[in-house]
């Protein structure tokens, strides 16, 4: 018999008023378990407040160094906190998140990991890599958890994917999951702003991580839900 945990980790918690409450419905109504939280906005301490009534909402720190969107065939700067090619700069401003963090929160995060996975590249990687392993909690697209991008409702060229974030898709990738651990990375948001690169997309995901099926279809394939507290267990 296969032993297969799922971890569904919402990204973006913090970043909006909005965002913080598809996070925290689906959580509550659906199958979020995890999220990841960014510092940096003025809503940030509210989400770390509301996450105090849900203690089996693990939370990690989502680096934030800053955005790229795409416009017109190309990637463009929204918006940059430092350069990412200076480790210094980066260092410091990650333990300036970190410091952030803990304030926030009260402990430690149980994971790490960064928006738009700036942390793939040097030398932002190295950075954090470093802080995982003296927090000793892992690092998304390091160890041993797989990582499954795979509900996202944005092409690579920002071109719509509908059918991707839709409760037929969420419960085949959950059927097809593999034996270990698994990150399912998820982007819930409720009423947010439709201007934002990836807004609507938030209320979709919502409903489907929402939905019944979703829950159903982690029941009958025998997978245990959990967060990334399970590893230090």
């Amino acid at each position: 018999m296969t032993d297969r945990r799922l971890i569904v980790n919402a990204d973006d918690f913090g970043l909006s008023p909005g965002i913080n409450r598809g996070v925290l419905r689906a959580h509550v109504d659906g199958i979020v378990t995890s999220a990841s939280l960014m510092v940096r906005s003025d809503v940030a301490a509210e989400a770390a407040s509301a996450a105090r009534g849900h203690p089996g909402l693990g939370l990690g720190l989502h680096v934030d160094l800053g955005e790229w969107e795409r416009e017109q065939g190309e990637w463009r700067v929204r918006y940059q906190v430092v350069d990412t090619d200076d480790a210094g700069a980066v260092a410091r401003e990650v333990e300036h998140q970190l410091a952030r963090f803990v304030t926030l929160v009260g402990h430690d995060p149980t994971h790490l990991d960064s928006h738009q996975h700036v942390h793939r590249e040097e030398p932002v990687r190295s950075v954090l890599v470093r802080l995982s392993r003296s927090l000793r909690v892992p690092l998304r697209h390091a160890g041993h958890v797989r990582f499954c991008g795979a509900f996202y409702g944005q092409g690579r060229a920002g071109v719509p994917l509908p059918e991707a974030i839709g409760p037929d898709h969420l419960v085949s990738i959950i059927r097809g999951l593999p034996e270990g651990f698994t990150e399912l990375c998820c982007h819930p948001g409720d009423d947010v702003e439709l201007h934002a690169p990836y807004g609507s997309e938030r209320r979709t995901e919502l409903l489907s991580l929402c939905d019944a099926r979703a829950a159903e279809a982690i029941g009958e394939a025998g997978i245990r839900l959990c967060n990334f507290r399970a590893l230090a267990d």
